[in-house]
């Protein structure tokens, strides 16, 4: 028999051994960063040494990427990393700022313009992404004002503030067909205020650090962003649960491979806004028996430029029959979904234990 002791000695020499076999490996990786002298700007401690190195008092780790990337690398791979960097916050921002301009032209301009032409919603939806652009400067200073100014946490607090309403009823529209509109509405309205009354109070009252305490009341700021995210993404959970289940439920012909339940359904989908798509095909028609007048040059760059160009060809309606009966086909392949189950419980595994051992 082990005793308690022999247990706790055993485990401390597996521990020392593997610590040895790490180590040397994650020093010989992580040493041009602590040998680098602008280790000490990165991690500055002292108020004043950090106010002199990037402004900010509690710390300077917003600089952190871009020394490492300076200093210690030679002049192509400083170029090759930069490039990297901005390719990478381009092509976010370019999907934020079309995804955003696509939500406001197809869910809200078209509510107020019923009967917007494609120019129109077009022209709208670039203008659209010219005022985010603006608010997105503007919004500079506060960012410099939340989290005492440290980019990381900002990020996550407010992805944690304004994101789990959003993952809520993405999850159950999914999973759960007895979600309704009134009740995934209900749920986003009520998730987003209550995130945006944690933000604009740490906005006000600025968050608690090490060298300055908050005076945000302790029922909206106390809690860590990490935990206030759980918390709403449960209620927000409960709320649209709770007025789903309250409300007439969508009939089973509008959720055809639309949900979880009924995702090999065969059967053909009436979407809830056929009756307006009706109309929208009818001014397609009209609008195609009365072909625009040629443009000279400058209207035809106008029209490049705004994204205007003209569409290819109508199809027949043996086209288009083929056309949405291969889109509604979710027929697998038994041995490429074997590979990709297979490769997605091995990706997982390896996570899950990479996560517990270098926890």
């Amino acid at each position: 028999m082990y005793t308690l002791e022999d247990i706790l000695v055993s485990a401390s020499t597996m521990c020392l051994m593997t610590t040895e076999q790490i180590l040397p490996v994650w020093a010989a990786l992580t040493e041009p960063i602590y040998l680098n002298p602008s280790s000490e700007k990165v991690a500055c401690v002292v108020p004043s040494e950090c106010v002199k190195h990037c402004g900010v008092e509690v710390d300077c780790t917003n600089y952190a990427y871009p020394m490492m990337v300076l200093e210690p690398m030679p002049d192509g791979l400083q170029g090759l990393m930069l490039s990297v960097m901005l390719a990478s916050l381009m092509s976010s921002l370019t999907s934020i700022f079309n995804s955003a301009s696509t939500l406001f032209t197809m869910d809200l301009y078209t509510k107020i313009r019923k009967q917007a032409s494609e120019k129109e919603l077009l022209i709208a939806g670039r203008l659209f992404i010219i005022l985010l652009i603006v608010i997105s400067i503007l919004w500079v200073p506060l960012v410099q004002v939340s989290q005492n100014g440290q980019l990381f946490h900002y990020i996550e607090a407010i992805s944690s503030y304004l994101g789990p309403p959003i993952a809520a009823v993405f999850l159950l529209a999914i999973f759960c067909k007895r979600v309704n509109e009134q009740g995934a509405f209900w749920g986003l309205v009520t998730g987003l205020v209550i995130g945006l009354i944690r933000m604009i109070a740490e906005f006000v009252y600025r968050t608690s650090s090490c060298l300055a305490t908050s005076n945000c009341p302790k029922v909206i700021c106390e809690v860590h962003y990490l935990y206030f995210a759980i918390i709403l993404f449960f209620l927000s959970i409960l709320v649209i649960l709770g007025i789903s289940l309250l409300t007439k439920p969508i009939p089973d012909v509008h959720l055809y491979r639309l949900c979880w339940a009924l995702r090999n359904s065969t059967e053909e989908r009436t979407d809830l806004d056929a009756e307006e798509k009706r109309h929208e095909e009818v001014d397609d028609d009209v609008d195609e028996d009365n072909p625009e007048e040629p443009h000279g040059c400058l209207r035809k760059a106008y029209d490049l430029f705004c994204g205007l160009q003209k569409t290819g060809p109508k199809l027949s309606k043996e086209e288009e029959e083929a056309q949405k009966k291969k889109l509604r086909d979710t027929s697998e392949k038994p041995l490429w979904r074997t590979i990709v189950n297979v490769n997605a419980i091995l990706l997982l595994a390896v996570a899950i234990f990479v996560h517990g051992y270098f926890a």
